[in-house]
C-alpha cells in the first residue's frame, strides 16, 4: 500500500481470508450437525465436555505468543527468530499442558460426573500440544502480507479437520475414531507449520533480545487470556458439573455459534492489526480511527443482521439442524445470539495493536470478577438459562470496559471513532427484517407443523425465513439511504489499486 492511500481500501486484504473461510463454512456447520444427529446425547455430550477442555487449553497455552507477531512482524526487517521462537514456545507449553491432562485426567472426569472421558487422554493430548503449536500456521502468513498463501492454509486446514471429525462417526468407530482422526489432524498441521516458519527468511533462528521483547509484549496478553477464557467457557463448565453428559448436550447445541462470525470478525481483526502497524511504522498512526471506523461499520452491516435472524428463526434453525430431540436448546440459544451483535467492533485487535496489552489485562480480570458471582448465582437459581444468560451479561460488560479505552488508543474523542450512523441503519433495518420473519412464522405455523420429518423438509421453513429476511433486510437498507452493493465493492478496492 502506498503512502497516501486512503485507508478506507485496507480491508481488501482481508478478503482472500474471508473468502476462504467462507468456502469451509459449510463443513464447518457440518460436524455438529453430523455429530448431534449420529450420536447418543451421552456420547455426544462427551465429545462436547472433551472439546471444552481442550478449547480451553488451546486459547489460555500459547500466553499471547502468536498474537505478538501481529505487532513485531509489519515492524520487523528480520522476522525469522520471531517466528521460531513462537513455534518453539508453543510446543513447550502443549508439552506441558499434556502432562497436566494425565496427572489430572480422574479429577476433571469426576468434576464433570463422566468417567468415560479419561478413556480419550492420550489422544487428546496430543491433539492439545501439536494444536495449539500449529496456530502459527496461518498467523505466521497473514502477518507477512501472505493474505492468499493464508487463505489456503485456512481452507485446507479446515476441510481437513472437518473431514476429520466427521468421516470416523459417519464410518461406525464413533468418538474413539473421532479423536484419533483429530489428533493425526493436529500432527499434519505441526509438520506444515515448522516448514512455513524454516522458510520465512533469512535470519537466525533464535535471537535473545528479541525473544525479551516478545516476552515483554506477550505475557500481559496472555495473562489477560489466563483470566478471559476460563471466564469466557466458566458457564459450560459450571453446567457441565450439575448435569449429566446427556443434558448438557443440550446446552452445549444452546451455545451454538455459526462460523460466520469468526469467519469475518477474525481476518477483519487481523488485518485492521497489520494495517494499524503499518501505519505507526510510516507516521500516519492518525489514521488508525478511519480503519476502525470502516471495519465496524462493514462487520455491523453483516452482524446486526445476523443476530436478529437467528433470535427470530431460531426454532427453525435448531430444528434443521440438530433435530427436534434439541429443541430445549432454543432459548439457551436465543440468549447465546448476543455474542454475534457484540462482535461488531474488533476492539481487542486495535488494543493489541497499539500496545495496550496490560489494561487487556486488567479488562479481563474485571470481567472475571464480575462473571464469577453471576454465573455461580445463574446456575443455582435460573438452571441452564441462568447460565448462559450470566455469560451474556458479562460479555456486555467486558466490551463496555474495551470500548472505554479506545478513545486513547486511537487518539480521539469518543464520538469520533464510533460509525453512529452505520450502526443505526444496520440495527434498524434488522430489525424490521426479523420483525418480518415473526409475523411470516405466526401465519404459516399450521403449515410447517404439517411438514413430513427429515432434514430437508424441516429445513424448508428455514431457507424460507432467510429469504424473506434478506429481502427485507436489503429493502429497509436501501430505504436509509445504503448500497449493499457498493459496500461490497468496496472490498475490492486495495486489489484493484494494487
Amino acid at each position: 500500500m502506498q503512502a497516501g492511500e486512503p485507508s478506507s481500501s485496507f480491508l481488501g486484504r482481508a478478503r482472500p481470508l474471508v473468502l476462504a473461510r467462507m468456502g469451509t463454512a459449510l463443513l464447518t456447520i457440518s460436524i455438529p450437525l453430523v455429530l448431534a444427529r449420529s450420536m447418543e446425547l451421552r456420547e455426544y455430550g462427551t465429545y462436547k465436555q472433551l472439546f471444552l477442555v481442550s478449547s480451553t487449553l488451546a486459547y489460555v497455552l500459547p500466553l499471547g505468543m502468536p498474537h505478538a507477531l501481529y505487532f513485531f512482524i509489519p515492524r520487523a526487517d528480520v522476522k525469522r527468530p520471531y517466528l521460531v521462537h513462537t513455534l518453539a514456545f508453543l510446543t513447550l507449553t502443549g508439552v506441558l499442558a499434556a502432562l497436566a491432562l494425565f496427572a489430572f485426567d480422574a479429577r476433571v472426569a469426576g468434576a464433570f460426573s463422566n468417567p468415560a472421558l479419561t478413556q480419550y487422554r492420550f489422544e487428546q493430548a496430543v491433539y492439545v500440544v501439536l494444536f495449539v503449536a500449529s496456530l502459527t500456521l496461518e498467523i505466521s502468513l497473514t502477518t507477512q502480507g501472505r493474505t492468499r498463501q493464508s487463505a489456503v492454509a485456512y481452507l485446507v486446514s479446515d476441510a481437513v479437520r472437518a473431514l476429520a471429525m466427521v468421516v470416523p462417526v459417519l464410518l461406525g468407530f464413533g468418538l474413539k475414531g473421532l479423536m484419533i482422526a483429530t489428533a493425526a489432524f493436529a500432527a499434519l498441521r505441526y509438520a506444515v507449520a515448522w516448514g512455513v516458519v524454516l522458510r520465512s527468511g533469512p535470519g537466525p533462528l533464535f535471537d535473545r533480545r528479541k525473544l525479551a521483547e516478545q516476552l515483554a509484549y506477550a505475557l500481559p496478553f496472555g495473562a489477560a487470556m489466563l483470566v478471559a477464557v476460563p471466564q469466557h467457557y466458566a458457564h459450560q463448565y459450571v453446567v457441565s458439573n450439575s448435569v449429566p453428559p446427556e443434558v448438557f448436550a443440550i446446552y452445549a447445541v444452546g451455545c451454538f455459534q455459526l462460523p460466520v462470525v469468526d469467519l469475518l470478525y477474525t481476518p477483519t481483526s487481523e488485518v485492521l492489526m497489520v494495517r494499524l502497524g503499518e501505519l505507526d511504522k510510516q507516521g500516519r498512526a492518525e489514521e488508525g480511527a478511519g480503519a476502525f471506523r470502516e471495519a465496524t461499520s462493514k462487520l455491523a452491516l453483516v452482524f446486526f443482521p445476523l443476530a436478529a435472524f437467528l433470535v427470530a428463526a431460531a426454532p427453525e434453525l435448531i430444528d434443521a439442524l440438530f433435530g427436534h430431540r434439541f429443541a430445549d436448546a432454543v432459548p439457551l440459544f436465543r440468549i447465546g445470539v448476543t455474542g454475534v451483535a457484540l462482535a461488531i467492533m474488533p476492539m481487542d485487535g486495535v488494543l493489541r495493536a497499539r500496545n495496550q496489552t496490560r489494561f487487556l489485562f486488567r479488562a479481563y480480570l474485571a470481567k472475571a470478577a464480575v462473571t464469577v458471582p453471576l454465573v455461580w448465582l445463574g446456575v443455582r437459581h435460573f438452571g441452564m438459562l441462568g447460565g448462559i444468560g450470566s455469560w451474556a451479561l458479562a460479555e456486555v460488560f467486558g466490551k463496555a470496559v474495551l470500548l472505554s479505552r479506545i478513545p486513547r488508543a486511537l487518539g480521539l474523542p469518543f464520538r469520533r471513532c464510533v460509525p453512529w450512523v452505520p450502526l443505526a441503519r444496520a440495527s434498524g433495518a434488522a430489525a424490521l427484517a426479523a420483525g418480518g420473519v415473526v409475523a411470516v412464522r405466526a401465519i404459516a405455523h399450521p403449515a410447517y407443523a404439517g411438514l413430513p420429518p427429515g432434514f430437508l423438509w424441516r429445513a424448508l421453513p428455514l431457507a424460507t425465513g432467510g429469504v424473506l429476511f434478506a429481502i427485507g433486510y436489503l429493502a429497509a437498507l436501501r430505504m436509509t439511504g445504503v448500497r449493499p452493493l457498493a459496500v461490497l465493492a468496496s472490498l475490492r478496492q486495495h486489489r484493484a489499486a494494487r
